[in-house]
């Protein structure tokens, strides 16, 4: 099929599937998700992006009925069902389904979502445009929760603006962008947000502080500022589905460019990364 949808056990095309309008997802939002990249029908980063969403769960009191392993050997068994080998996997797992209260039900499973759909690569090596936008998001952005509005306005601000993300500050410290965390490299430092609770942390961000310092590029985990990020001498996002963008323009204001070589290797090394762990298996073993 094209798209997959899955809901606690059953399956079929995306666009087929239904939930229970009681579904607490619909009233409050009320759970958390996960999504990564596959190519050649093998998904990137999975334990890493399972670990994340068992402790997303945990922060907000949710019990998965599956373990790691289980939800791990469901999504690979799904992704074999859908088309294309390239594919866009992600999850959910919201507290289930009850009538509208906000304390938690009591006696209620928990509601499994999960939807594949096509996925293409994005071009890592072309520029991208950001505005900024005041973060007042709730204090527990390190959730990877289902309550995105306040992501999902800054997303449109951007868009209707022509740039392809927003990035979130509090003040003038730099957070996060609205799906993606935000990076700085200023005199061949790679500077990111540490990991408190204003800012998701990022399963590649991870993966990108491990390239730089496998190049022998210091990493600096402190908070630094909107104007430190227009001096900066280059900008740039991760996301799982992005990997590694570097920005032209915030608030139609030209920044970086200033450190091309450097950009151009963690670029280079994050894609050769992603490459190989994603290579087909007789690939793999012959390389």
């Amino acid at each position: 099929m094209k798209s997959l949808g899955y809901y606690n056990g059953e399956y079929g095309p995306l666009d087929e599937m239904r939930i229970p309008m009681n579904d607490r997802v619909c009233w409050f939002g009320d759970g958390v998700y996960e999504a990564t990249p596959c190519a050649n029908r093998r998904i990137f980063a999975l334990d890493e992006h399972i670990d994340r969403f068992f402790k997303s769960a945990e922060l907000l009191n949710l019990r998965p009925e599956l373990t790691k392993t289980q939800l791990a050997d469901l999504l690979h068994t799904l992704v074999l069902k859908v088309d294309s080998p390239e594919q866009s996997v992600y999850w959910q797992l919201t507290r289930g389904t009850a009538d509208r209260a906000h304390p938690f039900p009591e006696g209620v499973s928990p509601n499994l979502w999960v939807m594949l759909r096509p996925w293409k690569q994005t071009n890592i090596y072309e520029k991208i445009r950001l505005i900024t936008a005041e973060d007042t998001r709730f204090l527990h952005c390190n959730i990877k929760t289902l309550n995105l509005l306040p992501n999902v306005m800054a997303s449109e601000k951007a868009k209707q603006a022509g740039c392809q993300e927003a990035v979130f500050h509090r003040g003038t410290r730099v957070t996060e962008g609205t799906h993606s965390n935000v990076h700085i490299l200023k005199n061949g430092v790679f500077l990111t947000a540490p990991t408190d609770n204003l800012i998701l942390p990022g399963i590649a961000r991870s993966h990108l502080i491990a390239q730089c310092k496998k190049l022998g590029v210091p990493v600096s985990e402190t908070p630094f500022t909107v104007p430190e990020m227009f001096r900066a001498d280059e900008v740039l996002t991760s996301s799982a589905s992005t990997l590694c963008l570097s920005v032209s323009h915030i608030n139609g204001q030209a920044v970086g460019g200033a450190a091309p070589e450097l950009l151009g290797q963690l670029q280079d090394s994050v894609l050769e990364e992603f490459r190989r762990a994603t290579a087909p298996a007789l690939e793999k073993a012959s390389a």
